[in-house]
């Protein structure tokens, strides 16, 4: 269920905007659909889990809340990065 070190490292090389880059709007939405992916497959096996399903929505609400963030200040990366994660209908 939890990110190892090295899911979490190819994922900031993936998303990052520069070198030094590791908590950028972009990286920070890609570590969390990771989460939320791991989460989905664990509930799908032990479905009265309810504090993971509570833990998978606070999780969900978190990524929405930074992708409204970046659809409201940069429009173009908001749909470079749901693209690119598969998430969401491009409006």
């Amino acid at each position: 269920m939890s990110i190892t070190k090295d899911d979490k490292s190819s994922l900031i090389t993936e998303y990052r905007l520069e070198d030094a880059d590791t908590g950028s709007t972009e990286v920070q939405v890609a570590i969390l659909s990771h989460r939320i992916r791991s989460l989905t497959e664990h509930l799908k096996m032990h479905k009265k889990d309810h504090t993971s399903r509570r833990g998978l929505l606070k999780l969900v609400g978190r990524r929405a809340a930074l992708l409204k963030y970046l659809a409201r200040t940069d429009r173009s990366r908001y749909l470079d990065l749901i693209g690119r994660l598969g998430i969401r209908a491009k409006n």
